[in-house]
Order: structure tokens, then C-alpha cells, then sequence
């Protein structure tokens, strides 16, 4: 059965509550979230579309000048880990977690539908779709650790348009 956000924005609707829960997730797992990985996780919810790590460069040095590539790929790492965003790969992108059904920091699994038209990626967390994936490697004698589905097409904003 499908859980998770099957709204067709990325971005939360409140960006503070937001935060707000992930200082909380953070603090239950004795993890620190330091002003500058804030920084970064918020640029990540605000962003409407999936956001490169460079484009969180060229902001984070408009308000910190001597930023420098890994300390945002430090940031996005402990991020991820934490649960609170996610890579894209197909994008080499992040985005905000917005699976609240598994919470934060909890491995789920998630598939992204990302529109070919306008860019919009959508998480998904359908256990149906990550069992399918596990037995079919099973199958082939292969033992899944991870498995990221994304999936290309066009949103249903895109579709309406046309």
C-alpha cells in the first residue's frame, strides 16, 4: 500500500515546521544539527524544484563567503543520512524527505517520479513497489541492499497543460 506524500510538490508546505521536526529528529538521535547544515536543509525545503549541490554553493557564499564545496557536500551527506533529504541521482539533486509516514531518519523505501516537462519530482514510499524490486533481484540470485526507483514522465500539471 502506498504511503508517504503523493502531492505533486516536492517542497513541504511549511518550510519552519518543517525544520522545526527535523531539530527534533536530530536531537532524539543525539545528532547535531549545526547552524550551517540548517542553512542547508532549509535552501533544500525552500528550493521548488530538486536543487545541485552547486547551486546551494553559489547561495550559501552570498551569505558566507569562504564556503567551499565540501562544506556542503559535508552538510547534503549528514543530511542524508539523518533522513531528511534525499539524492536524485537521475538529477544529481537533492530534495527534502517528505515521507512522514516512516519519519525521519527511518529507512524506507522511496521512488521519485520526476517530469520530463517542468522538472517537479515527487517522492513516493510504496512498500508494493520496493517488495517488487527485492523479489526480482532475489530471483535473478542477487541481494538487494538499496534500491532507488525513479521514474520519468510528465506531472499531472504538465498533462493538463498540454
Amino acid at each position: 500500500m502506498p504511503h508517504g506524500d503523493h502531492d505533486h510538490h516536492h517542497a513541504p508546505s511549511d518550510p519552519a515546521g518543517a525544520l522545526r521536526e527535523a531539530e527534533a529528529a536530530c536531537l532524539r538521535r543525539g545528532a547535531q544539527l549545526t547552524p550551517l547544515r540548517r542553512r542547508v536543509l532549509e535552501m533544500v525545503l525552500e528550493a521548488p524544484q530538486p536543487v545541485g549541490a552547486y547551486a546551494l554553493l553559489d547561495r550559501l557564499r552570498a551569505e558566507r563567503p569562504g564556503a567551499a564545496p565540501p562544506t556542503v557536500y559535508r552538510a547534503l551527506d549528514f543530511l542524508m543520512a539523518q533522513g531528511l533529504i534525499h539524492r536524485v541521482e537521475r538529477l544529481n539533486a537533492f530534495i527534502p524527505c517528505t515521507d512522514s509516514a516512516h519519519g525521519h531518519g527511518e529507512e524506507h523505501p522511496h521512488q521519485f517520479l520526476i517530469c520530463r516537462n517542468c522538472g517537479r519530482t515527487s517522492e513516493l514510499s510504496d512498500d508494493s513497489v520496493a517488495a517488487a524490486v527485492a523479489a526480482a533481484a532475489r530471483a535473478a540470485g542477487f541481494h538487494p541492499a538499496r534500491a532507488t526507483v525513479e521514474v520519468e514522465g510528465t506531472c499531472e500539471a504538465c498533462a493538463a497543460a498540454v
